[in-house]
């Protein structure tokens, strides 16, 4: 083996694909700052519903409380007017309707998460298909 071989550098890379290797550190950062952007926004929905999971918690206990509380009252007072466990059961219905109206938000579809990184990962692929589909010269 002569020394000229073993001191020849290696040959260049064609140019196609060394500018495609080089953009790869870019495209992967883009990408990652689309999902962390996306990923904060899907916290935020998240977030959301348990807070709105934590009203409906709470609003099914208070009425919970408020009909044992009505029934005791209606058991041990005997009047002919308007008795205090009628104010008590109405505060209980009105706190199951608040729970019933937070479940129904809880429930309303939310958008889609991550919507775009699925679109510029479509873009991507196409990209690459269309890349591939190109003749090498």
């Amino acid at each position: 083996m002569s020394i000229d071989h073993m001191t020849e550098a290696p040959e260049p890379a064609p140019k196609g694909e060394s500018s495609w290797r080089e953009s790869v550190p870019e495209f992967i950062s883009a990408r990652l700052d689309l999902f962390a952007l996306e990923a904060k926004d899907a916290g935020q929905v998240a977030a959301r519903k348990g807070v709105l999971i934590g009203l409906i918690a709470g609003c099914a206990v208070l009425a919970w409380i408020a009909i044992v509380a009505g029934l005791i009252g209606w058991i041990s007072a005997a009047q002919e007017s308007v008795p205090w466990y009628f104010v008590t059961l109405g505060a209980a219905f009105l706190h199951l309707l608040v729970a019933g109206l937070a479940t129904l938000a809880v429930r309303r579809p939310s958008p889609p998460s991550f919507s775009l990184l699925k679109t510029e990962l479509s873009k991507d692929r196409e990209w690459l298909a269309h890349l591939n589909e190109k003749p090498k010269s």
